[in-house]
């Protein structure tokens, strides 16, 4: 594998060339950046894959929707419909896609919409009139939105300047994309980080000259769903693990470390799992001969998979700063004051 990416190298530098060339065209406003009149906070990434985009989101509606109308807009990645949606009790994973429809079921009081045109997306959520801040999930790269502040994501275990651009290397654009953010946010790091590697990667980003801040994934001390048990009683469970997600590899870490005894199935990320797919899943299941057993799986991936598979449970994850929480709550509040109609 990283011998054909290095192969597709000479196509990693075209790509880097047509990324730039567009950026740049937006830079000069050749290309039209819409902007709005309420404060839209785009959280994305430079790179592709699970940067833990969703529990940022999430995080920003805790902290958000108790002061004002909180509206979320997504493309509603493999979605099969079109156009413009306002999540509702009726959708399904396939209707609007599994992040946003987790947020709807999650979170009351806040709005979810699904659009592949972010700016016509906004201005639907603009006529309406029930929504006072927009966050955009996944949008860093969408420039035909202005947003009002910038949140750019990067993994502890795979930093965006370790990187290269894709194919051969994971990058959606080049290092200097960082330069459009208005804050870093180190993810997934371990919750006892040293002092010490902070401070490497901040000698890393030091050049983009942005407030970095570092996060962690805290687990839920129970397991939610047709089993409700707290995570203490999941050691004397034999588990199915079932994963549509680009990186299960923290969720892997944490189980093994509270020696959990799982099976591992893994799927892509965003997966539809086919009628066979859930047969095989099924049939995994029933072969475990233990008395107390349970499928496991990502809250994420639980949108898709729960009206298909009865005997499903999933472990909620948060998102945590391990430091400066409250700088980062005050400059997110300051921007929406400065910024509301």
């Amino acid at each position: 594998m990283k011998l054909i990416r290095f192969l597709l190298f000479p196509f990693a530098i075209l790509y880097d060339l047509v990324t730039t060339i567009r950026n740049m065209l937006f830079d000069v406003h050749f290309f039209k950046s819409t902007s709005f009149k309420i404060p839209v906070i785009v959280v994305g990434n430079l790179s592709v894959g699970g940067t833990g985009k969703t529990p940022q989101i999430e995080y920003l509606i805790r902290l958000l929707k108790d002061a004002t109308k909180v509206a979320v807009l997504s493309r509603g990645y493999k979605r099969k419909t079109k156009g413009f949606l306002m999540v509702n009790n009726q959708h399904t994973a396939n209707d609007v896609g599994d992040e946003p429809l987790q947020y709807f079921k999650k979170f009351t009081n806040i709005n979810v919409a699904v659009h592949e045109n972010r700016v016509e997306g906004i201005a639907n959520l603009l006529a309406q009139k029930s929504s006072e801040i927009v966050l955009l999930d996944d949008a860093y790269q969408h420039r035909k939105v202005k947003g009002s502040f910038y949140i750019l994501l990067t993994k502890y275990d795979d930093l965006f300047t370790d990187d290269f651009l894709l194919p051969t290397g994971n990058l959606r654009e080049s290092n200097s994309g960082a330069k459009r953010t208005d804050v870093i946010v180190v993810t997934k790091c371990p919750f006892n980080i040293k002092n010490e590697e902070k401070e490497q990667i901040k000698i890393k980003l030091k050049k983009f000259n942005k407030e970095v801040f570092f996060t962690t994934i805290s687990y839920s001390d129970k397991i939610t769903g047709s089993q409700e048990i707290s995570l203490n009683e999941l050691k004397n469970f034999e588990v199915l693990l079932i994963t549509g997600i680009a990186n299960p590899n923290s969720m892997i870490a944490f189980l093994s470390e509270k020696n959990i005894k799982f099976t591992h199935l893994k799927y892509a990320d965003h997966h539809h799992f086919s009628s066979k797919e859930i047969e095989v899943i099924q049939e995994k299941f029933k072969s475990i001969n233990a008395d107390k057993k349970l499928i496991l799986t990502t809250e994420k991936d639980y949108t898709r998979l729960s009206n298909k598979i009865q005997s499903l449970s999933f472990l909620e994850i948060e998102t945590s700063f391990i430091e400066n929480q409250h700088k980062f709550d005050a400059i997110i509040k300051a921007h929406i004051q400065e910024n509301r109609c």
